[in-house]
């Protein structure tokens, strides 16, 4: 078979005339040159060369060729400029989907960040409750809690355990005290809600305590519990990632640390490599983290005080 890097070969022996002088100009030795001009030379079935003691010298069908191979020659040049463009090329949409509550709190001021790196990336950000299929283009990024594996052509990387434990507002623990233990939650008001994903775990949970008839109001949305725990209403379950840097909010008890779930940032090995989705991905991971590590640092800064 043709190799058609071989013609690098044929084009810098017909310049030079010489196998050891195209050899320099290719970096490679002059046996190299010898050795790829013989195996085009099988490949096409016929002499390109005379091989004489002065130098190689083009036969009539070398020099009927030799037009051909510098615009296979430019052609391969174009192809590469064109492929690094792509690889420099950011432009274009990404979109994300995550759950409502991060997308408010941790991801909008991350965004706004990230459009002033990437002005040319437009964002389109998908906090609805539904699932979007990472491998069949419903959305290109996923901030999301996951189990063991993260589906087919999923991947990605690890942010920080997904942690959710009660939280309450200072105005609400001035005027009720705060929960301790799980007799003391029993005297408390709970906010129902959060999503049917979320609920499902959450209400189990409160029945388990015996606290279903504890549950005053029910939320729609993770964000319109906090909402309503902010307002002094009661208490509920929210994730610590969020609710730990909130001045306002007080964790009641400290979570399980026995669920399994983490926190992933994650997208499809089939678009992982999209220079848009990789710039995405490479910044939102990096302010990420940065959360994480200020977060540890306050909750050390807490338990030594």
């Amino acid at each position: 078979m043709l190799d058609w890097n071989d013609l690098r070969y044929f084009l810098a022996v017909a310049e030079h005339d010489s196998a050891l002088a195209a050899g320099r100009a290719l970096r490679v030795s002059q046996t190299t040159v010898a050795r790829r001009i013989a195996a085009l030379e099988r490949a096409i079935g016929f002499p390109l060369f005379e091989k004489r003691q002065a130098g190689y010298s083009l036969t009539p069908a070398g020099e009927g060729l030799l037009d051909r191979a510098r615009q296979v020659d430019v052609a391969a040049s174009s192809f590469v400029e064109a492929a690094a463009a792509e690889l420099r090329d950011t432009s274009g949409t990404v979109r994300i989907t995550t759950q409502e509550i991060f997308a408010v709190t941790l991801l909008a001021p991350m965004l706004r960040q990230l459009h002033e790196r990437h002005p040319e990336i437009l964002i389109e950000l998908d906090d609805s409750q539904e699932f979007r299929d990472l491998g069949e283009g419903e959305a290109d990024v996923a901030l999301r809690s996951a189990v063991g594996d993260r589906g087919p052509g999923v991947v990605g990387r690890r942010i920080c355990a997904d942690d959710w434990t009660l939280y309450c507002s200072r105005d609400y623990a001035a005027q009720h005290g705060v929960p301790r233990n799980r007799a003391q939650l029993k005297k408390h008001v709970f906010i129902g809600g959060g999503g049917t994903k979320l609920w499902h775990a959450y209400s189990a949970w409160l029945h388990d305590l015996g606290l279903d008839d504890r549950i005053i109001m029910h939320h729609a949305s993770a964000m319109g519990m906090m909402s309503a725990i902010r307002s002094g209403l009661g208490i509920a379950v929210l994730p610590c990632i969020v609710a730990d840097v909130e001045p306002d909010l007080i964790q009641c008890l400290p979570p399980k640390d026995d669920h399994g779930r983490s926190m992933w940032l994650v997208t499809h090995e089939r678009v992982r490599h999209t220079p848009r989705v990789r710039a995405v991905i490479d910044f939102l991971y990096e302010r990420l983290t940065r959360h994480i590590r200020q977060l540890e640092s306050t909750r050390n800064a807490a338990a030594a005080a």
